[in-house]
């Protein structure tokens, strides 16, 4: 399926910004939104392939809240950041451990091709009036590894534009993926791996299903 936005010029990232994520790592909450990037190569529609390289083996899968910026946007405060909003949508925010790991960086491990699936559709700001309560699940082969709430988001849609356009002017088409609650694999006991075959779907209260095969790749 075809990607449901235009490839933004940024796709800006949270990190540990649900309050469970950071409890189920052991990690104190951050006192600010902690950024990184994904580059627009990770980008695929519903139903494309993640496909998984030979240069990791540590797949994970996280469900997101995707936010696209509709308008110009630079040192907007709290109370007005939602208006910059055009709309929102299901993103996973594939990430390859050992890399990132590694790394002790986020980026490479975060950007391998399409890694950074999203969709089904771009659902209308107008039509998501509170961002800060819907339901947000993972699903592997049917399995609910993913199951909360954006309520438990540390800092809330409105904080993190804010907070990104003090630094960095938004402008339309931009996506901002706004972090994952707990449940993603590297933290499970055993550790949960994607895998070759498997299928990931990413659901949110009223943005829809997304869902993703996962293959291997040269």
């Amino acid at each position: 399926m075809a990607l449901p936005i235009d490839r933004p010029q940024k796709i800006v990232c949270v990190g540990l910004n649900y309050r469970d994520h950071a409890e189920e790592q052991g990690t104190e909450l951050p006192a600010a939104p902690l950024l990184f990037a994904k580059w627009p190569n990770t980008l695929i529609g519903a139903g494309e392939p993640i496909v998984i390289p030979p240069v990791t083996n540590q797949v994970d899968y996280e469900a997101e809240l995707g936010v696209v910026i509709g308008e110009r946007v630079r040192g907007a405060s709290i109370e007005t950041a939602l208006e910059a909003v055009a709309g929102y949508l299901c993103l996973n925010d594939v990430s390859a451990r050992d890399l990132q790991f590694s790394d002790r960086q986020w980026v490479r491990g975060k950007s391998l091709d399409t890694f950074c699936p999203v969709g089904p559709q771009v659902v209308s700001a107008v039509d998501v009036p509170g961002p800060e309560s819907l339901r947000i699940r993972a699903l592997v082969n049917g399995d609910v590894l993913q199951d909360s709430n954006t309520s438990n988001m540390i800092f809330s849609v409105a904080e993190i534009v804010a907070h990104v356009s003090q630094a960095i002017t938004l402008v339309p088409g931009d996506l901002i993926a706004t972090g994952t609650p707990a449940g993603v694999g590297a933290f499970r006991d055993p550790p949960i791996w994607l895998e070759p075959g498997d299928e990931v779907t990413i659901e949110i209260e009223g943005i829809g299903a997304l869902t993703n095969p996962v293959r291997s790749g040269e």
